[in-house]
């Protein structure tokens, strides 16, 4: 049985996918922003089986670090870590946002954060093997402006989120790259479209999907051996925007990336 780090663990897919592997013996570090909430949601999660909590706000990188400094002392035997927690594209109409460190609110939680958290947990992962990160993408992707990573210049909620997943979806493959032969594996999904969560009703679109059916892509990327370097259309092999296979798209995004995280 592995234990297994799910961010963003008290709503939506997160939570779903909590309940699925604690009742499959695994041990579920459940992460969360609310500390009531990621509270109440082991209380839940331990009527099934093995867990235990985490909190913090994935949109100070602050606390990312010390996320990821907390769960590898409290459990050098992780191997599984999957990158879910997300912010949305936002109402509709609603303006640019800043995270703590005053990066662009959805490039900072949906991208630099689980960037963070995995060079964090790395060390103890690549202890584990076999090893797997599962970072939680979307179809919907966008080729970031490396001249405006910040998106400065004319604002999209949407469109901010689709450039933050394109750049997972890009790193999710430079990783892979530096990681071959390591023993750890690192994929990037789509779980599935517009599913019943929160985040798309927030954003003014009618659900097409339940929860369920975005969580058996997630689970076999956490639980079996699909290889490494994939992006996934839920269970299917797919491919994802062409830009992210690009070497210099990627070397690129590499750069800004580091530059942001010191920032």
């Amino acid at each position: 049985m592995s234990t297994i780090l799910i961010t963003g663990a008290t709503s939506g897919l997160g939570r779903y996918i909590a309940f699925e592997l604690v009742r499959s013996g695994h041990l579920v570090l459940a992460h969360g922003r609310d500390p009531g909430r990621t509270e109440r949601l082991v209380a839940e999660l331990r009527t099934e089986g093995a867990a235990e909590g985490f909190v913090a706000d994935l949109a100070s990188l602050t606390q990312v670090r010390d996320l990821g400094a907390q769960v590898a002392a409290a459990h050098p035997e992780l191997d599984v870590l999957i990158n879910n927690a997300g912010v949305g594209s936002g109402p509709r109409g609603s303006g640019r946002e800043l995270s703590a460190d005053g990066h662009e609110l959805r490039l900072a939680v949906d991208y630099l954060a689980p960037v963070e958290l995995t060079r964090a947990l790395l060390p103890v992962l690549r202890t584990n093997p076999p090893a797997r990160i599962v970072n939680v993408g979307s179809a919907g992707q966008e080729p970031l402006d490396f001249d405006d990573p910040e998106f400065t210049r004319g604002y999209d909620g949407f469109a901010a989120y689709c450039r933050a997943k394109f750049a997972l979806a890009a790193h999710t493959f430079t990783l892979a790259e530096e990681l071959d032969g390591t023993g750890v594996s690192v994929n990037v999904l789509h779980p599935a479209t517009f599913m019943d969560t929160a985040m798309v009703r927030e954003g003014g679109i009618a659900p097409m999907n339940s929860i369920a059916d975005g969580a058996p892509g997630v689970l076999a990327l956490a639980t079996q051996d699909p290889g490494t370097g994939g992006y996934f259309d839920g269970t299917r092999p797919a491919r994802a925007n062409a830009a992210t296979y690009d070497q210099e798209v990627r070397k690129r995004l590499a750069a800004v990336t580091d530059q942001l995280l010191r920032t």
